[in-house]
């Protein structure tokens, strides 16, 4: 009795998928307990029961089912239903779910009902028994989170975290608390980048400007310096997460009244095409999907410039990165979904992810010699509490190591990571486990923004550090500490990446860069 009452899990949920509505008996093998109930889903492994003591969920394992609504064990097709946005979900999630297929040995057939619905079959090599269908419905992030809060998907695909008010109305529908970082993961990494025609001699804009222009206060090139015309803007759906993302990194707000004349397109290709082909456009682009439009660095009043480049999107030192997103609700997923959920977040996937288009999370090498840009911010800047010592300080310690493209950042100023840096947190972690830094040094570099007094400054940026060894460490739960080195170092607001101005650059100066040697 008591192996079986072990079985028994109450749901932290109150609803789930659409109930099957069929009587079942549960009995444990020993035949000592039994319970009844209407069986609301079966996930190859689990049942989970509407009973008098509530919605219930047991190990298969361990009981026998009896009654009408009893599955079919041998015949069991695991199910999923994807949405959110389209023009992530269209590229990335097929490629990744056909190559995961073909990893273990699937045949996929894909059944298209339009060009954003679509389910993929997966069965066994050689066999008509149909074992996974997943069924995708792909419009914008807004949608696909409107359709989990109505249980109508088991996992979205988003350009944007999920919205304050978005997460409370998930919690009331009984999906849990979408904002713990156990309800999401990151796929991949992508960018906003303001886009123009090839034509047009424009090569940055500040964050300052570009809220001006999607704002309304600016509508003619002659504002930003360059020959007088009009302004055009394009953006995507306004539904859509890059353009939320925008509005919420940017604009700081979840609504915005447009422009008059502003050219809104469906997908990310029509904007590009149509910015490439008009010289007085100006288009919110993701950047794995520019095209033969041209990406503009982004500016600030200290004359600093930092394009969207692949290694400034991995190190997050670029501001408009925007990380895509896979949320799911508290629900237990069919085994066949959750190998490919891990699977997606693999070292293996990473080369599908670059073939697809976007960002991988696969740690790159930089280069003392690759970062001259940064060293001649921190000599340019110097002055005041940050000595020639300190200088000479810096130096002596990269010299020999190379930066990794996995940083930490922290919402607020605070010593609260980031989305991204939690999913680098995990990444570094994994790499640790794998052994792929034995007998080698990690350093977390801790650097601070120039606000306050240097000595402040150092103390703070030693805290950061400390943060993310103790993160990694604790994450990576089965390393040798015999074979490898991990210390901390601080360095305070001796090496800038921008000028604390502005907002934006004292945020991407708070970091902690991970240094190898």
């Amino acid at each position: 009795m008591s192996s079986f009452r072990a079985a028994i899990i109450v749901a932290f949920f109150f609803s789930g998928v659409p109930a099957l509505a069929d009587d079942v008996t549960l009995t444990s093998r020993d035949g000592s307990l039994s319970l009844d109930g209407t069986l609301l889903s079966f996930d190859g492994e689990f049942y989970r029961v509407d009973t008098e003591f509530g919605e219930l969920t047991l190990d298969g394992s361990g009981v026998d089912c009896d009654g009408p609504g009893c599955p079919d064990l041998t015949a069991f097709v695991a199910k999923l239903r994807v949405s959110g946005s389209a023009s992530v979900g269209t590229a990335l999630l097929p490629a990744l779910l056909e190559t995961f297929a073909v990893r273990n040995g699937f045949d996929v057939q894909r059944e298209v009902t339009s060009d954003r619905e679509f389910t993929y079959e997966l069965r066994e090599a050689g066999e008509d028994q149909l074992r996974g269908a997943f069924t995708f419905s792909l419009s914008t992030s807004d949608e696909g989170f409107a359709d989990l809060i109505a249980d109508e998907a088991d996992l979205v695909i988003s350009r944007r975290e999920i919205s304050r008010d978005e997460a409370v109305l998930a919690r009331q529908a009984g999906r849990g608390q979408l904002t713990d970082p156990r309800r999401s993961r990151i796929l991949a990494l992508d960018g906003i980048v303001p886009a123009v025609a090839i034509q047009n001699p424009a090569e940055a804009i500040s964050i300052q400007d570009l809220r001006r222009v999607v704002a309304g206060e600016i509508d003619d090139w002659s504002a930003l310096d360059q020959e007088a015309g009009p302004i055009e803007l394009h953006i995507t759906d306004p539904g859509s997460g890059l353009f939320q993302a925008f509005l919420r990194k940017v604009m700081r707000r979840s609504e915005l009244t447009l422009p008059a004349g502003t050219v809104v397109h469906d997908d990310d290709a029509s904007l590009a095409d149509a910015v490439a082909e008009n010289p007085f456009a100006l288009g919110l682009a993701a950047f794995s999907e520019l095209g033969n439009a041209q990406d503009l660095a982004l500016e600030g009043p200290c004359g600093d410039r930092i394009a969207a480049t692949v290694l400034s999107l991995k190190s997050e030192d670029y501001a408009l990165t925007t990380p895509i997103f896979l949320y799911s609700p508290v629900r237990r997923l069919p085994r066949l979904a959750r190998d490919f959920l891990a699977y997606a977040n693999s070292p293996a996937a990473q080369p599908v992810i670059r073939r697809a288009g976007f960002v991988d999370q696969f740690p790159q090498a930089i280069p003392l010699d690759a970062q001259g840009q940064r060293l001649a911010n921190a000599i340019t800047r110097a002055g005041g509490e940050v000595t020639l010592s300190d200088l000479k300080a810096l130096v002596a310690a990269m010299k020999g190591q190379v930066r990794l493209s996995l940083s930490f950042r922290f919402e607020g100023g605070s010593t609260i990571l980031d989305a991204q840096s939690r999913s680098n947190v995990a990444l570094l972690a994994e790499a640790l486990e794998r052994g792929v830094f034995d007998d080698r040094t990690l350093t977390f570099a801790g650097f601070s923004d120039g606000a306050g007094s240097a000595a402040a400054n150092l103390r703070l940026s030693e805290q950061r550090a400390v943060v993310i060894h103790d993160a990694v460490r604790a994450a990576a739960r089965t390393i040798d500490p015999s074979r490898i080195t991990l210390r901390t170092e601080a360095f305070g607001e001796v090496l800038p990446m921008a000028c604390d101005e502005t907002e934006w650059g004292s945020r991407i100066n708070r970091r902690v860069e991970v240094w190898l040697r």
